[in-house]
């Protein structure tokens, strides 16, 4: 049903049906009965999908990646669908429009995305009131934070201060965001120097806290095995909860869709970055020698790609380009695989 449900969708902007679809989808499930229906079709509980990753126990090892929920408007609705995780953003300090449109471009040859959107979001404040509201029932929500576009790299650490302060009390993990490559110069905070500053500066203030969060970072799949190795020795050296793996690439290679489409500006995922994000995730496990928690992202548009994942060494997985080109059986055919592997 999702595939003919797909050609449609598919015959509209892609940004300007994101959201007619997440707004439609909150309209409807604000009806307990179709609510009810919906977490009947898709949710799969089970003792033995929970995971305890970095001192939090999850439902499911299937999340949603941030991008897809910016401002936290749709959370509830998306763990009605059967994720086990929801990581919202990226925020930032201030709200931003982002880059100029059209700036999202599917190319269904490859089953990948291309956008540029560039932190696009409603400010940090307005997503801490949203999420102090939600009904939470258990749900894991991380928060991914970045700098606002203006912010020059040397003032980063305060806007990731910011977003780290006016969050805390409301996600259960953070994901600091210096992978996308849409904000001009922010990659440049990957960087051995700059990151470890910042992370050892977001280390302080979460120590100081009672309870402090665990802190992810999440990073570029363009990184050559020397700057993984940096990474490897990052997080060991600050202490941060692990790694999310990977953010979308700048690579064009193998692509087989037109020219003007693979030619534009922005950041590839979907299918084009299975294999390198499979990569990623072994050489830091295997590097790491399984030190800290990796959560794989990153073309999974099948359970045998999240099992790939798992396998390789990630702890949870998360959903994006997938989970637009499946839809939302993904997400139970995925539990439903590890489950099956189970017995």
């Amino acid at each position: 049903m999702y595939t003919i449900l797909r050609l449609f969708l598919f015959q509209f902007d892609p940004e300007k049906i994101h959201h007619v679809v997440t707004g439609m989808l909150k309209r409807f499930l604000r009806f307990s009965i179709i609510r009810k229906s919906v977490q009947g079709v898709y949710r799969l509980q089970h003792p033995a999908l929970e995971r305890e990753v970095f001192g939090l126990k999850f439902k499911n090892p299937v999340g949603l990646a941030a991008g897809f929920d910016k401002n936290a408007q749709f959370v509830e609705e998306f763990a009605a669908l059967g994720f086990g995780f929801i990581e919202i953003g990226t925020v930032t300090p201030l709200p931003q429009p982002g880059n100029e449109k059209p700036r999202m471009f599917r190319l269904p040859a490859d089953a990948g995305l291309i956008n540029r959107m560039g932190f696009n979001n409603q400010g940090v404040d307005v997503a801490a009131s949203r999420l102090k509201q939600l009904k939470r029932d258990g749900l894991i929500i991380g928060g991914n934070i970045g700098k606002n576009k203006n912010t020059p790299n040397e003032d980063a650490v305060k806007d990731y201060l910011i977003c780290f302060e006016r969050l805390f009390e409301v996600v259960d993990y953070f994901v600091v965001n210096v992978s996308s490559p849409n904000t001009p110069g922010l990659r440049e905070l990957q960087e051995k120097a700059p990151l470890m500053a910042l992370l050892n500066e977001l280390q302080t203030k979460n120590t100081q806290k009672g309870l402090p969060k665990p802190i992810l970072l999440k990073i570029a799949p363009d990184l050559s095995p020397s700057q993984l190795d940096d990474i490897v020795e990052i997080v060991q050296e600050t202490k941060i909860a692990g790694v999310i793996a990977t953010n979308t690439t700048l690579s064009r290679e193998g692509l087989s869709s037109a020219a003007n489409l693979k030619n534009e500006a922005g950041g590839l995922s979907g299918k084009p970055l299975s294999k390198r994000s499979t990569e990623v995730i072994a050489y830091l496990h295997q590097q790491s020698k399984g030190a800290f928690p990796i959560i794989g992202v990153g073309g999974i548009h099948s359970p045998a790609d999240a099992l790939e994942k798992l396998q390789a060494g990630a702890s949870l997985v998360q959903l994006y380009t997938g989970f637009i080109y499946e839809g939302p059986g993904l997400i139970k055919a995925i539990n439903q695989q590890i489950l099956s592997n189970k017995a």
